[in-house]
Parts: structure tokens; sequence; C-alpha cells
């Protein structure tokens, strides 16, 4: 369902700015430097890792899905057999993944991420 409302004005990005916000040539600069850079360090070494560490996991219950049948039915204890477990365990990995990520983004990556807004914000 489109309408026939005219697109909104743009701003004049130096006359129309509100206060507090950032030049375009502001933003360039904090992103060339060395605190936006160990921002994005930090963020990298947690989240490539663990995304990496998580895929092969998961590639791993799939293939043994497949092509290791006999192992996954392998019974446990009582119906709970191998694939049941590790299936639950990919739930499991998932909550723990953001849960460590929540805590890593709290301690590390906001304070960061804080200290820069509040210093681009306070120069503007």
């Amino acid at each position: 369902m489109a309408t026939e409302a005219p697109p909104p004005p743009r701003k004049d990005t130096e006359t129309d700015r509100g206060p507090g916000s950032p030049t375009t040539e502001q933003f360039v600069e904090v992103q060339e430097g060395a605190e936006f850079g160990e921002l994005r360090r930090t963020y990298r070494s947690f989240a490539f890792p663990l995304t990496i560490a998580f895929i092969a996991w998961y590639l791993l219950y799939v293939l043994l899905s497949n092509y290791a049948g006999g192992f996954m039915g392998t019974k446990l204890f009582g119906n709970i057999n191998v694939a049941l477990v590790l299936g639950l365990g990919q739930f499991l990995t998932t909550f723990l993944i953001a849960w460590l990520y929540s805590r890593h983004a709290a301690n590390r990556l906001d304070p960061k991420a804080e200290a820069i807004r509040t210093r681009m914000e306070g120069d503007a």
C-alpha cells in the first residue's frame, strides 16, 4: 500500500544540524582514530572466533546427523540418544553465546563506545 506523500525535505548538514550533532568530518576523524580502532579490535577479537567456533559446532552436528546415524542413534538412557543431547546442546550454546556477548559488550564495548559518543557530542 503506497502513499502519495512527498519525501521529507533534506536538511543542510551544516546549518540544520541539531545541538551536539557531529559533522561528517568529525565522524571520519573518529573512525580513523586509535580509540575507534581499539573498539573495533575488541569487538572482532570476541565475535569472530566465537562465530567460527559456533559454525563449526553446528556443521559438526549436521554432518554427524547425515553421515553417522548409528552414532547419533546411540541411546544414552531411556529414550534419550546422542542426537537429542547434541541438538539440545545447540540451543544451550546459542543462549550461552548470547549471554557471553552481553557481558562482553557491557564490560568492554559499551564503556569505550560511550566515551567516544560523549566526546563527539561534546566537541560538536
